[in-house]
């Protein structure tokens, strides 16, 4: 149903992150700014429900503004904490998601310096992602400003770092490049493969 989104449950605890990622900020970063984001869906779904049920679109363009904006919020971040675990349970990616990176990186080194200065580039506020390109079956590094924009589509994403100042400002201050390094002492290849797997499954169909 329409505006029936709810903030998920995180994994673990809003400290067990630390020292990479501090626990005021998580929880901030969680039960405000996320919740801000389903809160927006919610009620930008519930216009549109009501826009088509009267017929009255003259607020349209702020309605899909808002849908792309809220409901990317709303999605990325949901992909953001799956991506992340404690550092004491780490594990480097293997299989088909490891022989992948190499494939399309060259190396899980090179893969990890690229989407790093990707991320770090990002201007104002954005995203850093790892997708699967449908159309060309392969793994693409793509940065996005806002939550939505420059990005592609036939695109699916597999991994997301967000670098909103919200995401690590109290801990790191204006110190971005060095919260993205240390992020990768968290990250949870594992769920990173699962979503990679599942992505592998849509085929682009080019006509």
């Amino acid at each position: 149903m329409a505006g029936e989104h709810k903030l998920p449950e995180l994994n673990y605890s809003y400290d067990a992150l630390e020292p990479f990622i501090d626990a005021k900020t998580m929880e901030i970063h969680h039960s405000k700014h996320h919740q801000g984001y389903v809160n927006g869906l919610n009620k930008a779904e519930k216009a549109l429900a009501t826009a088509r049920e009267t017929g009255d679109f003259s607020n349209i363009a702020a309605l899909e503004k808002a849908l792309a904006f809220h409901g990317s919020g709303h999605f990325n971040h949901t992909l953001f904490w799956q991506n992340m675990l404690p550092a004491d349970n780490y594990k480097d990616p293997s299989g088909d998601l490891l022989s992948q990176i190499k494939k399309d990186f060259g190396s899980l080194d090179s893969f990890k310096a690229q989407f790093s200065a990707a991320a770090k580039a990002v201007e104002g506020s954005g995203w850093g992602f790892l997708v699967w390109q449908a159309a060309g079956e392969k793994l693409e590094i793509l940065a996005a400003e806002n939550q939505q924009k420059i990005t592609q589509f036939t695109t699916i994403p597999v991994m997301g770092l967000d670098v909103w100042e919200h995401a690590y400002y109290l801990h790191y201050q204006n110190r971005r490049a060095e919260y993205v390094d240390n992020w990768w002492n968290i990250v949870n290849w594992e769920n990173v493969a699962q979503h990679f797997g599942a992505a592998t499954q849509y085929k682009f169909h080019h006509g």
